[in-house]
């Protein structure tokens, strides 16, 4: 039982190293058919701590970089939160079937939006201040709340929701949009993983293995991506066609 996590978390570390993004999707699910964690509403609040620690450490290294649009950021987050509170408190209301069913359809949706490919935003040079509030802040904040909810309620980072949302709200660089992103994956996750806890929905046992394998995993990843540079959009189709037919997995395992 104890090697499980590690190893779950190896794999989805993996694959967000390996293809920058995407990975949390499959948390939840290998929290429940492979590590064996019974209660979806666990799943979810275990994964959603590992989630959040594991992008404040992604947030460093865009941070060195110099591609992270704080302003921006963190209006999409500050409404995101709210969002994400809402979303967990529905979350743990739902039957947990029901919730497993619903995150496979969300992960179909993923895929299929995987398959199409991410909208890419090209200027480097906006940002959220006085005279830019009035255009960008209504923008930011819609989609972060949007995007808040619908990660506490799925019990994910978010970040391949959160990408897109900044994106459409600012037309920012991808690479900017993904730094940026994970000021909001971590305090999603962190807000979802918070009420959860208080409801005693976490495992904190799991999460610290889980974790520690998806720190080494996205380390691994990582490197691996940049040896496979050239492959990258190949590796994301792949991904999008696993992660679809995870979905279509939950979605027939959850049915009555």
């Amino acid at each position: 039982m104890n090697a499980l996590p590690v190893l779950a978390g190896v794999a989805i570390g993996l694959v967000q190293g390996l293809i920058g993004g995407g990975g949390s999707v499959l948390g939840v699910p290998a929290l429940i058919y492979v590590v064996g964690l019974g209660d979806p509403h666990v799943a979810i609040g275990t994964s959603a701590l590992a989630v959040a620690i594991s992008a404040l450490a992604s947030l460093l290294a865009y941070v060195r970089s110099g591609h992270v649009k704080w302003r921006c950021g963190l209006a999409f987050t500050l409404a995101g939160v709210f969002g994400a509170a809402a979303g967990s408190s529905l979350g743990k209301s739902f039957p947990g079937e029901r919730l497993v069913s619903l995150f496979g359809v969300l992960m179909i949706a993923v895929a299929l939006a995987m398959a199409i490919g991410r909208p890419i935003g090209g200027n480097a040079s906006v940002r959220l201040d006085a005279k830019s509030a009035a255009r960008l802040a209504p923008w930011l904040l819609l989609y972060g709340a949007g995007v808040g909810f619908m990660s506490g309620f799925f019990g994910i980072g978010g970040g391949f929701l959160a990408v897109p949302g900044l994106l459409m709200a600012t037309d920012m660089p991808l690479v900017f949009a993904i730094g940026t992103s994970l000021i909001s994956v971590a305090a999603f996750g962190m807000a979802t993983a918070f009420n959860y806890a208080v409801s005693g929905l976490v495992d904190w046992g799991v999460a610290a293995l889980f974790l520690s394998g998806g720190i080494g995993g996205g380390m691994a990843g990582t490197r691996l991506a940049r040896a496979l540079s050239s492959r990258r959009h190949a590796l994301s189709q792949i991904f999008a066609v696993i992660v679809a037919l995870v979905g279509v997995f939950l979605v027939i395992k959850a049915k009555p």
